[in-house]
C-alpha cells in the first residue's frame, strides 16, 4: 500500500542509501554501502558553495564478513564531503569495526568506536544499518530460512521467528507458515 497523496511540497534534498552483497570466492562475504546526500539547489557551506544537484556527501563502506556475520576487514572511502581534507581522512577509524560481530553488539560496539569524533556521522549511521542487511544477503545462501510448509526436521525454531511484529511466535504469519513453531496460548 502506498504512502498517502503529499499536500504540495518541493523536493529539497535526497539522502539514497544503498548496500549490495557479494559472495567472495574465498569463502567471505562483502557488503558494500553507499551513502550519498544531494541538494537540489546550490547551498553555501563554510567551505564554500556546492552546486545544486552535485554531491554533497558520497560516502562507502566496505565490510568483509565471513560465515559466523564476524567483520574480517573493513574500509571505507569518501568521493564528496563537505569539508575536503578534512572529512575524507577518517577513512583508517573504520579498520576499528574488525573483530565486531554483525549479531551480538554491533551497533554498540559502533557507537563505542566510531562515535563522535572518533568517527564520521554518516558513515557511522551506514554501519549501523548492516546488520540486516547482511541478513538479508545470507538468507536462504548462508542461512536457510526454512520457509514453506515442507518438512523440517531440525529441532530449533527458524532464526527469524520474534525477531519483527509480522512473525512473532504467537501471531498469525507464524500460524500460517511455520505451524510447528507458533506459540499457543496457555489455558489459564
Amino acid at each position: 500500500m502506498p504512502l498517502s497523496s503529499p499536500v504540495p511540497r518541493a523536493l529539497r534534498h535526497t539522502r539514497a542509501i544503498e548496500i549490495e552483497a557479494f559472495a567472495r570466492d574465498d569463502g567471505l562475504w562483502d557488503l558494500d554501502a553507499r551513502i550519498s546526500d544531494v541538494k537540489v539547489r546550490d547551498v553555501t557551506l563554510a567551505s564554500g558553495v556546492r552546486s545544486g544537484g552535485t554531491y554533497l556527501h558520497n560516502l562507502y563502506l566496505r565490510i568483509t564478513i565471513n560465515r559466523e556475520l564476524t567483520i574480517v576487514d573493513a574500509e571505507a572511502a569518501s568521493d564528496a564531503v563537505p569539508y575536503p581534507g578534512y572529512c575524507d581522512t577518517i577513512a583508517p577509524a573504520y579498520k576499528k569495526l574488525i573483530g565486531l560481530s554483525l549479531m551480538k553488539g554491533f551497533r554498540l560496539g559502533v557507537k563505542e568506536r566510531l562515535s563522535g569524533v572518533l568517527g564520521c556521522t554518516h558513515l557511522s549511521e551506514l554501519a549501523q544499518i548492516l546488520p540486516t542487511a547482511a541478513i538479508q544477503a545470507y538468507a536462504n545462501d548462508v542461512i536457510q530460512t526454512r520457509d514453506g510448509a515442507g518438512h523440517d526436521p531440525l529441532p530449533n525454531k527458524p532464526f527469524q521467528i520474534d525477531k519483527c511484529h509480522a512473525l512473532r511466535a504467537e501471531g498469525p504469519a507464524v500460524a500460517v507458515y511455520y505451524p510447528r513453531w507458533v506459540a499457543k496460548a496457555v489455558p489459564g
